[in-house]
């Protein structure tokens, strides 16, 4: 895998989510950079030397949420062509979001190393 292609940015205020999602994505071989809401997305996001491949988002977190993140990230031509994936409990909601695609949680950690995969080369 191309170093630079294999950064992965995981955004959620769950701390066991989160850390599962690391776990399983470094098994992968993918380097993933975490944060518990959209602010340190935010932080850690513009602190990367390169942008990631992928960015993994929950949309319902506290402080700024998945949302608030989103429009930071489109707003910035650096960061708007990154993809982002949603993991979220709220499908529906979800739906409304020009997001590459959507998980429905509890995710299935299958899918969310498809939808990883398909961005990274």
């Amino acid at each position: 895998m191309n170093q630079e292609r294999n950064n992965i940015l995981v955004i959620d205020d769950d701390p066991g989510i989160r850390q599962m999602m690391q776990d399983v994505l470094e098994i992968y071989g993918y380097n993933v950079l975490t944060a518990c809401d959209g602010g340190q997305g935010i932080s850690t996001l513009t602190s990367m030397k390169h942008p990631p491949s992928v960015i993994v988002l929950d949309l319902m977190m506290p402080g700024l949420n998945g949302w608030d993140f989103l429009d930071f990230q489109r707003n910035n031509p650096q960061y708007a062509d990154v993809p982002v994936v949603i993991c979220s409990a709220y499908g529906e909601s979800a739906k409304s979001v020009r997001a590459q695609k959507v998980l429905v949680k509890p995710v299935k950690l299958d899918s969310l190393v498809g939808a990883v995969r398909t961005y990274c080369v």
